[in-house]
């Protein structure tokens, strides 16, 4: 099975090893699980809003149809102070062309919610309000569960393990070490094989 990750620093692993990224952990795990997954195809870069990762996949050669498709995205929008209409019509769109490259099946989209890096040193240090960071993303989460309810895209919440576990962190003190991706990852393990069995 194919596998396609779209995404920024959290997908792409900023600050850990290859084998410490979520999607490879997953990857690793579903195979543990019977399942025959190839490691992923990454399409992410740090610091990337919804936007930048369009535009990076108009530019990108893709080979469709893919066994599963995840899709993180959405902090450094909140970081930028974006607005959250203009984060639900970019993330509507990059869902929608997700889907498509599942070969149109919305049940292989696997959204991830945005972790919230108001809790680590970094944003102590920075002098933003903790609480603003966590209510804006709370609110850009709630729209990336309504858009993919409503097109029959699976979402797991990762958001509360961001919050349980501040200390799991890259040696920046914003990015999760590869101990907090393994979190994220057992928290996909489920929904993910349910999804493929399909």
């Amino acid at each position: 099975m194919r596998y396609l990750a779209l995404g920024d620093s959290y997908s792409i692993g900023e600050g850990v090893p290859e084998a410490g990224r979520w999607p490879v952990q997953l990857a690793v795990r579903l195979r543990r699980e019977g399942l025959a997954v190839d490691d992923p195809t990454i399409v992410a870069t740090t610091g990337w809003t919804t936007d930048e990762l369009s535009a990076a996949m108009d530019a990108a050669t893709f080979a469709p149809p893919y066994d599963l498709v995840s899709l993180l995205i959405g902090v450094n929008n909140q970081y930028r102070g974006r607005d959250a209409d203009d984060y639900r019509n970019e993330f509507r769109r990059l869902l929608e062309r997700a889907i498509e490259l599942a070969g149109n099946r919305a049940g292989r989209v696997l959204v991830l919610s945005i972790p919230d890096w108001g809790v680590t040193p970094f944003a102590h240090g920075s002098g933003r309000d903790v609480l603003k960071i966590a209510h804006e993303l709370d609110v850009y989460n709630a729209i990336a569960r309504e858009e993919a309810a409503q097109r029959g895209a699976h979402v797991v919440d990762i958001t509360g393990v961001s919050r349980q576990h501040p200390a799991l962190l890259a040696d920046d003190g914003l990015h999760p070490s590869a101990a907090q991706y393994a979190l994220w990852t057992e928290a996909a393990v489920p929904t993910a094989v349910a999804m493929l069995s399909v």
